[in-house]
């Protein structure tokens, strides 16, 4: 036995847009025994496997064409208008799980494609959020991860610029600054969630402590992929782990401080179990 010391991060797991969707949907499954969700509902594998157990069945947008007369779930990440104009085409019920920072997001971008500003989004290219960011505009604002991405292409002399919900806040304001600096005057919205761009620094904070830190995120997380980074830089012994049977006892000595920390798609209870595998390394 090598006698860790671990400590879950109170402040890792889902954010309440994520625990709202999942809520919902257990709701429903608990009296109804099958929902339709359209999209993993988070971004964690294990969640969802367990949520499938209880009759939750992910369904992608070719299959929700063919669907009719059904129950179906609008995870936290939000949908564009066709999602909504399809489901009424199709005597689909929509259990609208939309994260209302996104609701709020959604709303902006559409009433400042209605002033006819030129739209600029800083987000992930394919991302469900983007997605339905983008669906706001007709898909004709720009979505970028970098302002590289946008050397050679006409930019016009003023956009207004908006952010996927978890992108890390300086990032935001670097991209920003760089396009002004190109000679772009800028209408700068700061649309990231706090709950989700505030764990940069509670994790710092967090890595800080510990010997080794384990990091419990699914591989399909962007944002667990860019909080994992955030250890990573503050702590070098930090470990991705997406289950505790990824746990290696070779990255451990005997004594070691070890912090367990997650995505805000990695739910608690499976935190809990890399922690009690850690004991009984």
């Amino acid at each position: 036995m090598k006698n860790l010391r671990v400590e879950i991060d109170a402040n890792s797991g889902f954010c309440f847009g994520v625990v709202y969707a999942i809520e919902m949907a257990e709701d429903i499954l608990e009296e109804e025994g099958r929902l339709y969700c359209l999209g993993d509902i988070v971004h964690n594998d294990a969640e969802v496997e367990r949520l499938q157990r209880k009759g939750l069945v992910i369904i992608d947008h070719e299959e929700l064409l063919s669907l009719r007369n059904e129950k179906v779930l609008i995870r936290a990440h939000g949908e564009p208008p066709s999602t909504y104009k399809l489901a009424s085409e199709n005597n689909l019920t929509l259990i609208d799980a939309s994260c209302p920072v996104v609701l709020k997001l959604q709303n902006r971008i559409r009433n400042s494609y209605s002033r006819g500003e030129k739209i600029y989004i800083y987000g992930k290219h394919g991302h469900a959020e983007v997605k339905g960011l983008l669906g706001q505009t007709k898909g004709k604002a720009t979505v970028f991860q970098d302002v590289t991405e946008l050397k050679g292409k006409d930019i016009p002399q003023k956009v207004t610029l908006y952010s996927q919900t978890t992108k890390s806040t300086d990032s935001f304001y670097s991209m920003a600054e760089k396009l002004k600096s190109a000679g772009t005057e800028v209408n700068v919205n700061d649309t990231i969630c706090r709950q989700v761009s505030n764990r940069d620094k509670e994790l710092r904070d967090f890595a800080d402590r510990f010997d080794k830190v384990v990091f419990v995120s699914g591989t399909k997380s962007s944002n667990g992929k860019v909080l994992y980074q955030v250890c990573k830089d503050r702590n070098d012994n930090t470990f991705f782990v997406s289950s505790s049977g990824e746990l290696d006892p070779e990255w451990f000595q005997t004594n070691e401080s070890v912090g367990v920390c997650g995505a805000t798609s990695t739910p608690m209870w499976l935190m809990q179990e890399v922690r009690d595998r850690l004991h009984t390394l």
